[in-house]
């Protein structure tokens, strides 16, 4: 199955004290999902700050399966985080830059983890600082065939949200495919597509944005 799947939370955008809540945490987190926050080196991060990761991790994989399976419908508990592997020393840090692009992850600077949705089993990558967590999701553990972009914008009101998205990945992609009359749209059951003139290219995307941040991952 390929796919791709990726969500961006912009950290400055939350309520702590709603996400500290029982009632809200608890159709986020399972039970073995909070004692895992114990029992790792997440305990040096705060707690609504794991919430949200767990969150990103969660919403990412269901943009992956959503893309083969239009019917499913996202229940975050549903998602479970299996295994979370914090790199030693990890600091939260400021984002200092307008845009990061890459392909694939640096295992020193990204968080792993393995998540399980009935018998499907997932991989992510999540990088978390100050402002925002990114998480993107893929089949396997290896992401070197996996394009990211991560970019801060001015106004954070969905129409533009949505136009700097897709036009941030339309740029990455025209460069990368060397191909320049593609569009992003989305198929019959809202999943975004690339396009090229009429034709649907074959290359899976996944889109993300809020507040001042939007995202994006495809795979080459």
């Amino acid at each position: 199955m390929t796919s791709t799947g990726n969500d961006i939370v912009c950290l400055n955008a939350i309520d702590i004290t709603r996400t500290k809540q029982y009632n809200f945490y608890s159709k986020i987190l399972s039970n073995t999902e909070k004692a895992l926050y114990h029992e790792t080196a997440f305990a040096a991060i705060p707690f609504e700050k794991f919430v949200w990761l767990l969150w990103s991790i969660k919403e990412s994989a269901f943009k992956y399966l959503q893309r083969n399976n239009p019917g499913l419908v996202f229940t975050p508990v549903k998602f479970i985080i299996q295994q979370l592997y914090i790199p030693a020393g990890y600091a939260l840090t400021v984002y200092e830059t307008a845009g990061t692009e890459g392909t694939g992850f640096d295992d020193n600077t990204a968080i792993k983890g393995i998540v399980t949705f009935g018998d499907v089993t997932l991989y992510s990558r999540s990088m978390l600082h100050k402002d925002f967590i990114h998480s993107v999701v893929n089949n396997s553990e290896d992401f070197k065939n996996t394009c990211w972009g991560i970019k801060s914008i001015e106004r954070n009101d969905p129409h533009s949200q949505s136009t700097a998205v897709r036009s941030f990945l339309l740029k990455r992609l025209s460069l990368y495919f060397k191909m320049d009359k593609l569009a992003i749209g989305k198929n019959l059951h809202g999943v975004p597509i690339v396009l090229n003139t009429n034709e649907v290219l074959p290359i899976p995307v996944s889109l993300s944005h809020h507040d001042c941040f939007v995202a994006y991952s495809f795979i080459s």
